[in-house]
């Protein structure tokens, strides 16, 4: 077995350790439930651009998963290098659409399971330690589908399960924003060549907005977004992409719009509620 193999292997198993640290407070069944559902959603996503670029003949390195022992996750996801030029923007649409995809077909069963298996309890029995998640639409959709409403003055603590699925959609949405070298940026480029910096730029423009107003937590991501916002051409920019890669690169963009949170964590206000509170300036 070479070195190269050997550090995937020791990462996808730190990090198996890493993720099962976190739902080890719920007990082992629970652990291991959430370890294996959310790393199964990240190992499809990132297979998913692997097999495709594979495909296409772009060398490819197997997922670095990156382990985290600390909460709320146990991990920043993984991540795959490709090295050299993508040959086309069908290529190029193709490999950056896999990935979402596949990840997304693991997270819809588990998030629906996870919310059956879920807990419906008063708000009142929620203590201050608990964590109040936001939802995107197709958690809420996905959550109605398998619970209904929830009755007034009651609130949903999720199982293991929801939860992995829940982090999976929130892993899908941040990969799926439309700018730079991240999958939504392949595919806005992929669909707009040129032009796709002028969406990308309404996009970071956007995610400054929630930035400020909704969530802090989105200030590092969009730091190395900045870094990375420029895209490099394909071989083949010209070769068009025909009406099935076009509709698929819109559906693709329309999941980022149903999996995107502006506030995961609702306790983390933006920037401009947080600078109020902090030097007591009334609006």
């Amino acid at each position: 077995m070479n070195r190269k193999l050997n550090k995937h292997i020791i990462l996808f198993i730190l990090t198996i350790g890493t993720t099962f640290l976190i739902g080890l407070g719920e007990g082992i069944a629970a652990a291991a439930m959430y370890s294996g559902a959310l790393m199964s959603i990240l190992l499809c996503h990132e297979m998913g651009h692997y097999l495709t670029a594979r495909k296409y003949g772009v060398p490819a390195t197997l997922p670095f998963f990156i382990p985290v022992p600390l909460p709320p996750f146990g991990t920043l996801g993984a991540i795959i290098k490709m090295k050299g030029n993508i040959p086309n923007r069908r290529a190029l649409l193709d490999i950056g659409a896999a990935g979402p995809l596949a990840g997304l077909a693991v997270s819809v069963p588990v998030i629906f399971i996870g919310v059956k298996l879920s807990r419906i309890v008063e708000l009142q029995q929620l203590g201050d330690a608990a964590i109040s998640l936001g939802d995107s639409l197709l958690f809420s959709w996905i959550t109605k589908l398998s619970i209904g409403n929830l009755p007034e003055g009651k609130d949903l603590v999720l199982h293991p399960l929801a939860y992995a699925g829940w982090v999976g959609l929130l892993v899908t949405a941040m990969n799926l924003l439309p700018v730079g070298q991240l999958d939504g940026g392949h595919i806005i480029y992929a669909l707009f060549h040129k032009r796709s910096k002028y969406v990308s730029l309404v996009v970071y423009g956007m995610m400054v907005y929630v930035l400020l107003f909704h969530s802090a937590m989105w200030f590092v991501w969009l730091i190395l977004l900045a870094i990375f916002r420029r895209h490099p051409p394909t071989l083949n920019d010209s070769l068009s992409l025909g009406n099935k890669r076009k509709n698929l690169g819109i559906f693709t963009l329309l999941m980022f719009v149903i999996t995107f949170t502006p506030a995961p964590f609702i306790e983390v206000e933006g920037l401009i509620p947080l600078l109020i509170q902090l030097t007591g300036v009334s609006v």
